[in-house]
C-alpha cells in the first residue's frame, strides 16, 4: 500500500488566523506537527482522532509559530526538529536541519528547504511522498511573508526555489489564513488574470461560509499568485516595468504590499 493512502492530514485554526497541522501516517501510528501556535489546539485535536504524537516539525522561530512547543513537547515527548539557525532562539529543539537535509519521521522522509527572507531561519519542509509541503510564513495563498530579517532579493530567491524544487501538484499549508485580503490586494497587480479573477471569487465564497482557503497547490500558485507571478511579462506590463528583472518587479509587488 503507498504510503498516500495510508497518511491523513488534519489543518485547523490556531490563535486568531495561524494554521495547525498534523499529518499521520495509519499504518505506523506516525504523527507530524508542523510548528505549534498554541498548544491547547493540537492537544484538543490529537484527543478527538485518538494520534499520538511522534515529531514536531519547526518553520521558523516567531513567537505565533512555536509559543506552544514547550507545553507539547512536555505533554506528547515527541521529538522538536528546526531550522540550525533557529538553535539559540528556541530551547525545545532536539535536532536541527541546514538546507537540504533529510530528516526521516517514521516512514516520511522530509527534505529540509531553506526559504529565508521573511526571517533568516526560515525553513520550508517537503514530504515528496505524499506530496505535500509546508511553506511557513514563506508562501502563502495568493501571497508570500512580510520581509523581516532577510531581504527583497532573499525572499525572491526563496519564492523561486520553491517554484523551481515544488512539483506542481504539490499540496502547500502554510502558517496563516491571509488569502481574502491577498486575493484583494493581488487583483490590483494582475486585474486581467482570470485564473486570480477565479481564485478570488472561489476565496470569497469560502471565507462567507467560514470555511479555510488552505490548503494550496504550486500550480494554483504559480497561476495566480503576484509574488510568484514577477517573472511574468503580463505582471510586468501591468506594473510599467516592461523588460525589468523579476526581483525588481518582486520588490515592486512587495513594497506595494506592505504599504497597502
Amino acid at each position: 500500500m503507498a504510503l498516500s493512502d495510508t497518511t491523513e492530514i488534519r489543518q485547523f485554526t490556531c490563535l486568531n488566523d495561524n494554521f495547525g497541522v498534523l499529518l499521520h501516517d495509519t499504518a505506523s501510528g506516525t504523527t507530524i506537527a508542523f510548528d505549534v501556535p498554541d498548544a491547547a489546539c493540537y492537544q484538543q485535536v490529537l484527543e478527538e482522532t485518538g494520534w499520538k504524537l511522534s515529531h514536531i516539525l519547526i518553520t521558523h522561530h516567531h513567537w505565533d509559530h512555536v509559543q506552544g512547543l514547550g507545553e507539547l513537547k512536555r505533554k506528547t515527548g515527541a521529538a522538536v526538529i528546526g531550522p540550525e539557525r533557529s538553535r539559540q532562539k528556541i530551547s525545545e529543539l532536539d535536532s536541527t536541519v541546514e538546507d537540504g537535509d533529510d530528516v526521516l519521521c517514521g516512514p516520511y522522509e522530509i527534505r529540509a528547504i531553506a526559504t529565508p527572507g521573511h526571517t533568516l531561519d526560515q525553513i520550508s519542509w517537503h514530504i515528496p511522498s505524499v506530496r505535500v509541503a509546508h511553506t511557513g510564513d514563506t508562501l502563502f495563498s495568493l501571497g508570500c511573508g512580510r520581509v523581516f530579517e532577510g531581504d527583497k532579493e532573499m525572499m525572491w530567491s526563496s519564492l523561486a526555489k520553491l517554484m523551481r524544487q515544488l512539483p506542481d501538484d504539490t499540496t502547500i499549508y502554510c502558517g496563516h489564513e491571509y488569502t481574502d485580503a491577498n486575493a484583494r490586494f493581488a487583483l490590483t497587480i494582475d486585474p486581467d488574470n482570470p485564473d486570480l479573477q477565479a481564485r478570488a471569487r472561489q476565496v470569497q465564497e469560502l471565507r462567507a461560509r467560514g470555511e479555510a482557503t488552505l490548503p494550496t497547490t504550486m500550480a494554483r500558485e504559480k497561476a495566480t499568485n503576484p509574488f510568484l507571478r514577477a517573472g511574468e511579462a503580463s505582471v510586468a506590463a501591468a506594473l510599467g516595468m516592461e523588460g525589468k528583472p523579476p526581483v525588481e518587479v518582486f520588490t515592486e509587488i512587495r513594497t506595494r504590499k506592505d504599504n497597502a
